[in-house]
């Protein structure tokens, strides 16, 4: 394992850009260096011409509206991340939550973070609500119940509101299906860096749920990824960052940013076994469809 001080930082090199438009389905810039302006003009140079912003606390979340509100090009969700929920219930300030003063905790002050996802989320420029769902690989079991509470409370914001739902599942695969299934999907449901194997893809497609696949699709070590985009049908595949984090291979370990959308989008369509203009105009309209813009 290298060390921080030898890690490279240096941003990757731009990629040929795209024929076709995409979006980067989930990207998270107010972790990316730069502004906001400089980071949507290095992305359309390549073709990359739109983003979801995605919040993941509730300053985040309020961040993420104003930016979407500012630009035409950025569509914001808004949500507590899996992990957050239990930090606010807890009365943990460390971590994920990046809101500067620690909660006295407990199920009211979740309630009361809830309630104001809950208000951003009526935004006409807010366009989901995610990223949410579970974590299992971050939150031990004393968080298990916050993290289901706050998943249940965000599926059913999302349906009052007509708005997709983004969800965010690490190791968790079967809670998260079971709570969609006994809460009821949205219309539009998006799992965010799909980790699932090809069974799952299946089941996904079978319920109608977009698969958003990042740049960890093109790891090594990531076959049974590769393996469930090959079982996701055409219509319901999606493409993204999660920027600053999954830099696409040859890149690992430097800074993603939507620029790089490309890299991961011609890894997918080779896998699938189609040319990179068919799969971008299939991701294109996937996701306008998944986000309703």
């Amino acid at each position: 394992m290298s060390s921080d001080r030898s890690k490279d930082v240096t941003p990757p090199p731009l990629p040929a850009p795209l024929a076709v438009p995409v979006a980067d389905s989930h990207t998270h810039l107010d972790m990316q260096s730069g502004t906001v302006e400089e980071g949507l003009a290095k992305a359309a140079s390549v073709g990359v011409t739109t983003v979801v912003q995605v919040g993941c606390d509730v300053n985040g979340s309020r961040w993420a509206a104003d930016t979407a509100a500012a630009h035409p090009n950025v569509h914001a969700t808004v949500a507590l991340h899996p992990n957050e929920a239990p930090r606010i219930v807890l009365g943990d300030p460390d971590g994920w939550s990046r809101q500067g003063e620690r909660s006295a905790g407990g199920d009211a002050a979740l309630d009361e973070a809830l309630a104001e996802i809950d208000r951003l989320a009526a935004l006409p420029h807010v366009k989901g609500v995610g990223e949410t769902g579970l974590d299992h690989f971050r939150t031990g079991p004393e968080g298990i119940a916050a993290q289901e509470r706050s998943f249940r409370a965000h599926i059913e914001i999302a349906k009052r509101h007509g708005k997709a739902l983004v969800i965010h599942d690490r190791d968790a695969h079967a809670d998260v299906l079971r709570i969609l299934k006994e809460e009821g999907a949205p219309e539009r449901t998006v799992f965010h860096c799909y980790s699932g194997d090809a069974e799952m893809a299946r089941i996904c497609a079978e319920n109608g749920y977009f698969m958003s696949f990042a740049g960890n699709v093109t790891f090594k070590n990531a076959q049974p990824l590769r393996d469930a985009l090959v079982a996701a049908p055409r219509e319901l595949v999606l493409v993204e960052t999660d920027a600053p984090f999954l830099t696409p291979a040859p890149y690992r370990g430097r800074p993603n940013a939507p620029y790089l959308v490309p890299v991961t989008l011609r890894a997918m369509a080779a896998v699938k076994g189609l040319d990179e203009d068919t799969l971008a105009a299939a991701i294109s309209a996937n996701t306008a469809r998944a986000f309703d813009y």
